[in-house]
């Protein structure tokens, strides 16, 4: 910003055709753009990192850790667990078929209560929604499916 001002202070317009205006977008909307990219990679990185360990969690059915685990997130990342539901699979089930696989019932239970209903009831990454999935897979006296279809 001080180079700019220098520029504008020093420098004729017409001899340079260099002005204010043209500093600003020439130089520092381009660095600070480059900053913003920059400084948001770590906090992927770190999002990712943080999110590895989600699918073991559940398996293990540790409603306490996976708590922990959501709440760090939201603290750190501001993102809380519908934001990105979809962007996580294990062994390439959703988060909450995973804990119905699995008949983690503490968690999914958990995930269920936590996920909004219009969510619940969209379709995932296959393109079937969790009811017809459930229903497919002959899972509909899963305890984690009775909640499930209670919500919706």
């Amino acid at each position: 910003m001080l180079f700019c001002l220098y520029l504008e202070s020093n420098i004729e317009a017409n001899e340079h055709n260099v002005t204010f205006r043209h500093c600003i977008t020439k130089v520092l909307i381009p660095g600070v753009v480059g900053l913003f990219l920059c400084a948001s990679l770590p906090a992927s990185a770190g999002l990712n990192e943080e999110l590895s360990s989600i699918c073991k969690i559940i398996v293990k059915d540790d409603k306490s850790e996976f708590r922990k685990k959501i709440r760090t997130v939201e603290i750190d990342y501001r993102l809380k667990l519908h934001d990105y539901y979809s962007g996580i699979t294990c062994d390439g089930h959703s988060l909450i078929r995973t804990a119905m696989l699995a008949n983690a019932i503490k968690v999914g239970t958990l995930m269920v209560k936590k996920m909004p209903r219009k969510n619940l009831s969209s379709p995932e990454h296959d393109g079937k929604t969790l009811q017809v999935w459930v229903d497919e897979q002959g899972l509909d006296k899963n305890k984690i499916a009775r909640i499930l279809k209670q919500r919706m």
